[in-house]
């Protein structure tokens, strides 16, 4: 018998019964493990340490674990890790809840600046999505785009369809769900009333109902004891009344963990042991089961497995699809709306030019929203077809064969279809990203293919050269004695410089000249343009394409975007008066000339912005140093969350007393402590060099 990896919708509703005891527990840091293994360790005033283990992958499970078996914290957090500290350090467990009776839990956290929901999905491929106070997706292990709902940073987050709870179905409900059915009794408990195969079957021995009888046998009798039994299993998931079992084979591995004996597991012969709590049989099952996991094949090389990389690159392509199906039905709906303004020119030109005039002769918006609706009542087409009135936006929403269309009222109608045009080629051309990544991820999981192939040939045996790079990445570079010196000089060297977390390349001037420079000479139409309301900032843009490749449009991520931001704030007069966050803002490539207004000046290095600004506000002023050796070796510098992960040591640095070249030398000597190789760290990492990445000004040391 398969050992169970996933945890039950019942299963579920006994954790949050359990979980909820430890309100109050603040957070102290998160941690994650691969991809799919996340650890909270959190402080509980009457329990003291505890330990919250969430793993979606292959497991899936949620549960406090004994202190003694969490894993050893991983040598440098991952960006999604330190987002979570930067969120819970010091917030306080709120509660748990599960959503409707799906496999889905919802943590809460709370702080004085922010509060914070953890969505945890423990079905399918598993996922981790944390929302801010308002639902909106901050980050999530995988992104998902499909056609019924969307997870991914800056969206509102989306649970899956809900189902029938079973726990709190009426009689009537279930018995017509139950003569809906076709099938035998247990069948229909499994799917009807989504409780699944085992606890179906366990209902139908509980209520003494013979499971395989056929639903046209079955009647009242049959359907009230179910009901008085699926009423009894509420009533101890929701009161905590458990007697937890862990079971296992005749070998002594285990198979199952419950919250309370199952007359089917006892029928099947299995051994069970009781524990105190469901947290505990919880902890021992899945301890047990990754030990179980661990023991080597008894022979020959252990095969990777290639299913897992196969169905995980089918999960990516199923969501690329879904996104470019998503991204065509959006430009269709654009070009559709812009292609009904001018069908319906003459009515729109007229709301238009009403609302126009009246904001001309200080009418204010209330005023034309009821004067609207005064028309609408009086059957003005005109006013009939408008549906909403946003003074803030300076917007109207028009009613077009049954599509609402958003104007602007100080544009006319073509330049209103004019911009729903231009949405919609914005959004083609994200479409034909996602096809071109869809083909990248094609081409990777026929590789997978390959690979399988050649390794059930036998052709998978001499790999060498695979051995030593996997060596290699794993090398503990602090330790080793020689370290090679691997560098090549970049176009972009001579500029501030780093790379974000999603590969990007930010740069920045150093001065008047070098923002001159990056303006007239780097900033192309696809770029993004990022400047500080300080004075004194340097010119920041992050690259869509390299200088010497075909200017593309980029979707960039929220993270590059927030990184891009704290570089130019880090790297500006922020830092050199002492402090510790600043205020960004984020244009485009068009908004940013050369020309003055007239009769004005502009100084060398500076420029005019026009049109709308995105806001980054109360950015920390905050960088990490660290030394690269994995691939090229050298100093990189810049936001801690696109370094850290990059370099095998970092420091981090805030605004100070120790003028930049005392910084770097404090920074030098901290390095050659760490290393044992001196030679390598004078040759990359001297204090010249690390200078170079400091900010204007006085620093000090964050202390770890």
């Amino acid at each position: 018998m398969d050992p169970k990896r996933e945890l039950t919708s019942v299963d579920l509703a006994a954790l949050v019964t359990e979980l909820n005891r430890y309100e109050g527990a603040k957070v102290d840091k998160a941690y994650l493990y691969g991809d799919d293994l996340l650890r909270f360790r959190m402080r509980d005033f009457e329990r003291g340490r505890v330990e919250l283990i969430v793993e979606v992958g292959d497991v899936k499970r949620a549960n406090a674990a004994d202190p003694e078996r969490v894993p050893d914290a991983p040598g440098r957090p991952p960006n999604f890790a330190m987002m979570l500290r930067n969120r819970l350090s010091g917030a306080d467990f709120v509660g748990v809840e599960q959503f409707e009776f799906d496999r889905i839990l919802v943590f809460e956290f709370a702080r004085g600046d922010e509060n914070t929901r953890i969505v945890v999905e423990l079905f399918g491929q598993g996922n981790v999505a944390v929302l801010d106070e308002t639902g909106e997706v901050v980050q999530s292990l995988e992104t998902v785009r499909l056609k019924s709902r969307t997870v991914a940073p800056g969206s509102q987050y989306e649970f899956p369809a809900s189902r029938l709870n079973p726990l709190s179905v009426g009689y009537e409900t279930l018995e017509q769900r139950m003569e809906d059915s076709d099938t035998d009794v247990v069948r229909t408990i499994a799917t009807q009333l989504n409780l699944g195969g085992l606890y179906a079957e366990e209902l139908c021995a509980r209520a003494g109902v013979e499971k395989t009888m056929s639903i046209d046998e079955a009647g009242d009798e049959q359907y009230r004891a179910l009901h008085e039994a699926i009423e009894e299993l509420r009533t101890r998931l929701r009161g905590g009344d458990f007697a937890p079992r862990v079971y296992t084979d005749d070998d002594g591995n285990v198979v199952d963990v419950t919250p309370f004996p199952l007359e089917e597991r006892e029928r099947e012969g299995l051994d069970s042991e009781g524990y105190d709590s469901f947290n505990d049989a919880l902890d021992e099952y899945f301890y047990r089961l990754d030990l179980e996991d661990d023991e080597p094949e008894e022979m020959g090389q252990q095969r990777p497995d290639f299913e897992a990389e196969i169905e995980k690159k089918k999960r990516i392509i199923d969501q690329q699809e879904g996104a470019i199906e998503n991204f065509e039905t959006e430009a269709d709906t654009e070009r559709r709306r812009a292609e009904l303004l001018y069908a319906n020119y003459d009515l729109v030109d007229e709301v238009l030019s009403t609302v126009r005039e009246a904001r001309e002769n200080d009418v204010s918006w209330d005023e034309i929203r009821e004067t609207l609706e005064a028309g609408a009542e009086q059957g003005i087409p005109a006013a009939e077809a408008v549906r909403d009135v946003d003074g803030a936006d300076g917007t109207v929403t028009i009613e077009l064969d049954d599509s609402d269309v958003e104007v602007n009222v100080d544009t006319g109608v073509e330049k209103n279809a004019d911009r729903l045009y231009t949405e919609a080629k914005r959004i083609e051309a994200k479409k034909e990203g996602a096809m071109a990544a869809i083909e990248n991820t094609r081409e990777e999981l026929e590789e997978v293919k390959r690979r399988r192939e050649a390794w059930e040939a036998g052709d998978e045996t001499d790999e060498t050269d695979d051995d030593e790079d996997d060596d290699r990445e794993d090398r503990d570079w602090l330790s080793v004695e020689s370290i090679p010196i691997r560098m090549s000089e970049q176009w972009h060297e001579r500029f501030r410089w780093f790379h974000s977390s999603d590969g990007f390349l930010v740069i920045g001037g150093r001065n008047a000249d070098q923002n001159e420079d990056i303006v007239t000479k780097y900033l192309d139409k696809h770029d993004l343009f990022f400047h500080t309301q300080a004075h004194g900032g340097p010119v920041t843009i992050v690259k869509a394409t390299g200088p010497s490749e075909a200017s593309e449009a980029v979707d960039f991520p929220e993270t590059t975007k927030s990184e891009a931001a704290q570089f130019a704030v880090s790297y500006s007069s922020t830092w050199k008066e002492g402090r510790h966050a600043g205020e960004a803002y984020m244009v485009t490539p068009d908004q940013v000339s050369k020309t003055p207004e007239s009769g004005e000046y502009i100084e060398k290095g500076s420029f005019v912005i026009r049109g709308d600004r995105t806001y980054f506000r109360d950015v920390g002023a905050e960088v990490a140093v660290g030394i690269q050796c994995e691939g090229e070796t050298r100093v990189l510098g810049g936001p801690p969350t696109a370094i850290e992960e990059r370099v095998e040591t970092s420091i981090r640095l805030q605004p100070g007393q120790y003028a930049q070249n005392d910084a770097a030398k404090m920074l030098y000597r901290k390095f050659k402590d760490r290393f044992t190789d001196q030679s390598f760290l004078r040759k990359v990492a001297s204090p010249d060099k690390i200078q170079e990445f400091l900010p204007p000004g006085g620093s000090e040391i964050i202390e770890d």
